[in-house]
């Protein structure tokens, strides 16, 4: 009876010792494949230079759905198609300025600083508001100076904090205050809000991103900063007072028609079960969105591409998914979710990437005990890519939405994250802010995980 244990257990060990073996050649044959003959630097090239920017409901949405159609096929989708939804089309509509009229004692001193307006974020005016700055460092500090709000321009002078490792903490922490900062200055009778940007960086240039109005308060202007002019200000309110005017043009037109584009490879043995994989195909007015987030669209491409190069064919159904309006709205992935939980799909797993195309880093994950016990034992075939921090907790804000309908777990591509908030939403996410052999090093991470997810299932 021992012998035949020994026999058997020595059988085991040998059989997954010979599945890891497969499974290591497996993914050296797709990393080859991506950093031989990949397409997404150059996917991305024309993404960025040809189309450029693509906010949802813009003539640059049309575009790129429309090219986003014709790559995914041209990837060796199985089937494409674009599923479509209702987004929101808010404007910028024209230039956003804030000029200083009055700076300390007696001295006029015009500067124009450089800005730009909070995306969904309602006009001045064409006259716009003329008023003095009041400086406010937190909502605590609002709530201590609100007498003094009524009829001044509040300057949220909140800092990104400099000692999360982790940068999207400090975004997370900052974000409140271009999120909730117009309405909680409007509830005092603030007339306007200037933002600090949302930043790490040594530069000047102002990062746009969505507000979210309190229907209970005056919708009233907002712009972001840029890091040294907010510096400025903030240095030149502490000695005196500042009066500014403030000129921005936003606004809504109807919601309109907009899409997600969607191509498949259907499995060959359980073809009812789903793993979405992804990225947003939009991105703001005022850049290239070639980080945010040009790079998890191609990279999204380059996975379905070098699978079908390598001749692999998926157990289940794996869908690739090019998301619409992430930016200002989230309706893409709200009607992609809608759309699973009425057809009563079964998604097991979700990753996404939208963190930039830097150096993979890690994998985040939102599962179960039990079900992240079975990915930590991938993590030494993934590890070689650059993905060797396996973490809980991952996904995002587009495959959210099936999370919470669907229960299905989710992950995220986490690259380094020290230059992403450098970049975030401003007009230096061009194309020449991306690394080709990151960008493509994030596809290989990101595509041995869906092969092992395909392959044992969650």
């Amino acid at each position: 009876m021992r012998k035949l244990f020994l026999i058997t257990a020595s059988f085991i060990v040998a059989a997954a010792s010979f599945a890891q073996k497969e499974d290591s050649i497996m993914i050296r044959r797709i990393s080859d494949e991506v950093l031989t003959n990949g397409k997404a630097y150059d996917n991305l090239r024309y993404l960025t230079k040809q189309i450029g920017g693509r906010l949802a409901g813009s003539p640059g949405m049309v575009k790129a759905e429309k090219w986003g159609f014709k790559t995914m096929s041209e990837s060796g989708a199985d089937k494409t198609w674009l599923q479509e939804c209702m987004v929101p089309h808010w404007v910028r509509g024209g230039k956003d300025e804030v000029k200083t009229i009055f700076t300390g004692k007696g001295a006029a001193i015009p500067k124009t600083l450089d800005v730009i307006a909070l995306g969904n974020s309602m006009g001045s005016g064409s006259k716009g508001v003329k008023a003095e700055v009041l400086l406010v460092n937190s909502f605590n500090d609002l709530e201590e100076k609100k007498d003094q709000v009524k009829g001044k321009i509040v300057f949220y002078n909140y800092k990104f904090n400099p000692t999360y490792v982790t940068t999207f903490l400090s975004y997370r922490d900052a974000g409140q205050y271009r999120g909730q900062g117009p309405s909680r200055a409007a509830k005092y009778g603030a007339l306007a809000v200037i933002v600090r940007s949302m930043s790490h960086s040594t530069d000047n240039n102002p990062h746009t991103g969505a507000t979210r109005y309190d229907s209970l308060y005056e919708k009233i202007p907002a712009v972001a900063i840029g890091l040294r002019d907010a510096d400025w200000l903030d240095l030149n309110l502490q000695k005196g007072k500042v009066m500014v005017q403030l000129k921005t043009n936003g606004h809504f037109l109807p919601d309109t028609i907009g899409h997600n584009v969607i191509g498949e490879l259907k499995g060959t043995e359980f073809p009812d079960e789903i793993i979405t994989i992804g990225g947003h195909l939009d991105s703001w007015d005022n850049c290239e969105g070639a980080h945010d987030d040009g790079a998890g669209s191609v990279q999204t491409m380059e996975v379905l591409r070098a699978l079908k190069a390598v001749g692999y064919q998926p157990k289940r159904t794996i869908r690739f998914v090019l998301f619409a309006n992430e930016e200002n709205g989230l309706r893409g992935g709200i009607k992609y979710a809608e759309e699973a939980k009425a057809k009563n799909e079964k998604h097991i797993f979700a990753i996404e990437s939208d963190a930039g195309g830097f150096t993979p880093r890690g994998l985040g994950f939102t599962v179960s005990d039990e079900q992240f016990k079975k990915v930590l034992g991938w993590k030494e075939l993934i590890a070689p890519y650059g993905c060797s921090e396996f973490t809980k907790g991952g996904g995002g804000a587009d495959i959210g939405p099936l999370n919470k309908e669907l229960g299905t777990p989710m992950g995220s591509l986490n690259p380094d994250t020290q230059r992403y908030f450098d970049i975030h939403h401003s007009r230096n996410d061009v194309f020449e802010a991306v690394n080709k052999r990151e960008l493509e090093l994030g596809a290989v991470n990101m595509a041995a995980l869906i092969y092992l997810i395909d392959k044992y299932g969650l």
